[in-house]
């Protein structure tokens, strides 16, 4: 697939990257919003943010901002770096999901519903290869899962990943989130959709002048995609 709008010198390369990132991050907050809609399960995160949400009363939106806060702080020990991107993750989705539950209204015809979790799926893939593609940083939970595997450098990221969501999915179970197909497909989904989309949104880099691609050294490295 053709990546999009590759190869123009660096200096042009940052607006098009922020909107990108902002671009991704509301679909990403849009995709979240659906899922809760469509009521036939959430990605293992979400299942945590809503069981906080049902058992606080707190709006999801300010359950999803105050879970990144806290995960932030998580970064201290492990001395990850955030970016501009890590900061507009906690602040971005959490508006945007916000304002998609406001204008989606609850459904209760099954098709729709249907209609509604396969939509949420596909858009979370396309806004996680935007957000990541654009490269300026990564949002407070991929910073903590590549965090942890840099400081305990004998567990794979894979392994690290399973952990956090599989315990993240258990607590939000337990406080009232929901669990159902909704958090399968997006389990088995998830991962083909980003690959696939991945290279379509990822920014190269090229100097003005030079032949051959560099890396742009004000960004960090791209982070692997889960939840952001």
């Amino acid at each position: 697939m053709t990546q999009i709008g590759n190869r123009l010198p660096l200096r042009y390369r940052f607006p098009r990257r922020f909107l990108q990132l902002q671009a991704g991050l509301v679909l990403y907050g849009v995709s979240m919003a659906l899922f809760i809609r469509a009521d036939l399960g959430l990605d293992p995160w979400d299942v945590f943010h809503q069981g906080v949400s049902e058992r606080t009363g707190l709006r999801f939106g300010w359950v999803v901002f105050l879970v990144s806060v806290a995960v932030l702080l998580l970064w201290i020990p492990l001395r990850q770096r955030p970016g501009i991107g890590t900061v507009s993750n906690a602040v971005v989705i959490s508006l945007a999901v916000e304002g998609g539950l406001a204008v989606l209204p609850d459904v209760e015809a099954m098709w729709l519903r249907i209609v509604m979790l396969v939509a949420a799926v596909v858009l979370n893939g396309v806004a996680t290869g935007s957000y990541i593609g654009a490269e300026l940083g990564p949002g407070p939970r991929d910073g903590l899962m590549t965090g942890l595997a840099r400081r305990f450098p004998r567990l794979s990221i894979r392994l690290v990943r399973t952990a956090i969501e599989v315990t993240v999915l258990a607590v939000g179970w337990l406080l009232g989130g929901s669990v159902g197909a909704g958090t399968v497909l997006y389990a088995l989904a998830i991962g083909p959709l980003t690959q696939a989309f991945l290279p379509i949104f990822t920014v190269q880099y090229r100097q003005a002048g030079a032949a051959t691609d560099v890396s742009d050294p004000h960004s960090p490295p791209r982070p692997a995609p889960v939840h952001p």
